[in-house]
C-alpha cells in the first residue's frame, strides 16, 4: 500500500499548528497535522487567553495589528466566538519611574505611527478600576484589546480545520525528518508520511526539528503558571498588568478571578510535563494584593501550568527554513502568542503558496541565531521526537 501523499505535514496542532493548517487548507492544499499528544495539550489550550496588543515588541506590532482584526470577527473566521470578549488592557504605574518608562514607550510607539496605547492619569485609573489600591499614579490604556477562552478556541480552529478538509493524527509525534523526492518525509508511530513542505508548528519542542536540520535556535522551555480563585462580586472589567511586576490579571463573568504574568513553574519537555511552584504562586498573590488589598484573603482553587519555548529576544521564529527548501517555522511564542494565531496561520499560507507575506516578519528568521548558536550538524536527516 503506498503512504499518504500530502502538500503539507504540519508538526504540531496546538492553536498556531491549526491555523497554518486551516488557511494552507483553505488555499486548496491536502495537509495533515500530526500531534504528539492532542491539540491544545500544552500552551495552547492553558494559557491566559489575552488578546492584547499593548506592551508588544516592536516586530510583533503589524502583525498584532493584523490578528486583533481578525478576533473582532473571529465568529466569521472558524464558526465559533472563542469565548473572546473585548475589552481594554491596562498597564499600571506604581511609581514615577514607573510611570516615566511606560510614557517613553509611548513616545517611542508614537515615532513608529501607533496610537493605540494612551496614559491616563490616576483619576482616569480610578474611574476605569475603583478598587485599584491609592498608590497607583497612572497607567497605560490600550481600549479594544480583549480576551478570549483558549481550550474553546483551540478546539474552534479544530473543527473548522476538520470542515476545510484537514487530516489530524493526534498521539502521532513526528520522529524523524528526511528528504524524500522533491519533499520531505516524517517518520511517525503510525507509519512514514511524505509530504511537498513541512511546517514546524511544534512549540517547546519546535528546537528538535529545527536542531534537525541544522539550524538550532536557543529555545528554553518554560512552565507558565495561572491560578484561579474562588467567586467573588464584579469588581474589575479591563484585563490588568503592571508595569513593574509580571501580573496578568482578570475577573470573569462568573466572579471568579485569574492570576498570572510569567512566574514559571518546573519545566519537564522530556516528560511531556510541567509542575507549578507555590513560590512563584505566591508572588503572582502578593502582586494582587499590592494593587488590590481588599483581595488578600481571597481562596485560590486551583492552578496549572503550561509547557511554552521562550526566546532569548522574546519573539518568536516565523518563516522558511534557512537551510531546507519546503520546510516552515513558527514557534518560541515566549508566552505571548495566543493572540497572534490567526495571523500567523496566514502569513505561513502566504509564504508556501505565495512566496511572501504582506506582512513584515524578517526580525523573526530563525537564522538570526545563527552566529552564536548553529551546531556543527550538516545533514537533515536526524531523529527528533516533536
Amino acid at each position: 500500500m503506498a503512504r499518504p501523499s500530502y502538500d503539507v505535514i504540519v508538526v504540531g496542532a496546538g492553536l498556531h499548528g491549526l491555523s497554518c493548517a486551516l488557511n494552507l487548507a483553505r488555499e486548496g492544499l491536502k495537509v495533515v497535522a500530526l500531534d504528539k499528544d492532542h491539540p491544545g495539550r500544552h500552551a495552547s489550550g492553558v494559557n491566559a487567553g489575552g488578546v492584547r496588543r499593548l506592551g508588544r515588541h516592536e516586530a510583533e506590532l503589524p502583525l498584532t495589528m493584523a490578528a486583533l482584526e481578525i478576533w473582532h470577527r473571529i465568529e466569521q473566521e472558524v464558526g465559533d466566538s472563542c469565548g473572546f470578549v473585548a475589552c481594554d488592557q491596562i498597564k499600571v504605574a506604581e511609581s514615577g519611574s514607573e510611570a516615566d518608562t511606560l510614557q517613553a514607550r509611548l513616545l517611542r510607539l508614537r515615532e513608529l505611527g501607533y496610537d493605540h496605547e494612551q496614559w491616563i492619569d490616576a483619576d482616569e485609573l480610578r474611574r476605569r478600576v475603583p478598587a485599584i489600591a491609592p498608590h497607583c499614579v497612572g497607567a497605560v490604556l490600550c481600549a479594544g484589546d480583549g480576551s478570549a477562552n483558549p481550550f474553546r478556541t483551540v478546539m474552534a480552529y479544530r473543527r473548522a480545520a476538520l470542515s476545510a478538509g484537514v487530516e489530524i493524527r493526534e498521539n502521532c509525534p513526528a520522529l524523524a525528518l528526511s528528504p524524500a523526492g522533491s519533499g520531505w518525509r516524517v517518520d511517525t508511530p503510525q507509519g512514514p508520511l511524505d509530504g511537498g513542505a513541512v511546517m514546524n508548528c511544534a512549540g517547546t519542542w519546535g528546537n528538535t526539528i529545527a536542531r534537525a536540520l541544522g539550524e538550532p535556535v536557543p529555545v528554553t522551555p518554560a512552565a507558565l503558571m495561572l491560578m484561579i480563585t474562588e467567586r467573588l462580586a464584579p469588581f474589575l472589567k479591563p484585563v490588568l498588568g503592571a508595569a513593574g511586576r509580571t501580573l496578568s490579571f482578570k475577573q470573569f463573568d462568573n466572579g471568579t478571578l485569574l492570576i498570572g504574568g510569567g512566574h514559571r513553574g518546573t519545566a519537564e519537555p522530556e516528560c511531556n510535563r510541567s509542575r507549578v511552584k507555590m513560590v512563584g504562586l505566591s508572588i503572582s498573590a502578593q502582586t494582587v494584593g499590592a494593587l488590590f488589598p481588599q483581595l488578600a484573603d481571597v481562596r485560590v482553587v486551583r492552578s496549572w501550568a503550561g509547557l511554552e519555548g521562550m526566546m532569548p529576544d522574546d519573539i518568536p521564529v516565523i518563516g522558511p527554513s534557512s537551510r531546507a527548501d519546503g520546510i516552515y517555522h513558527a514557534f518560541g511564542f515566549c508566552g505571548h502568542g495566543f493572540q497572534l494565531a490567526p495571523i500567523t496561520g496566514r502569513i505561513m499560507a502566504d509564504l508556501l503558496v505565495r512566496g511572501h507575506s504582506g506582512l513584515p516578519i524578517e526580525a523573526f528568521r530563525i537564522d538570526r541565531f545563527a552566529a552564536a548558536d548553529m551546531a556543527a550538524m550538516d545533514t537533515p536527516e536526524q531523529r527528533i521526537s516533536a
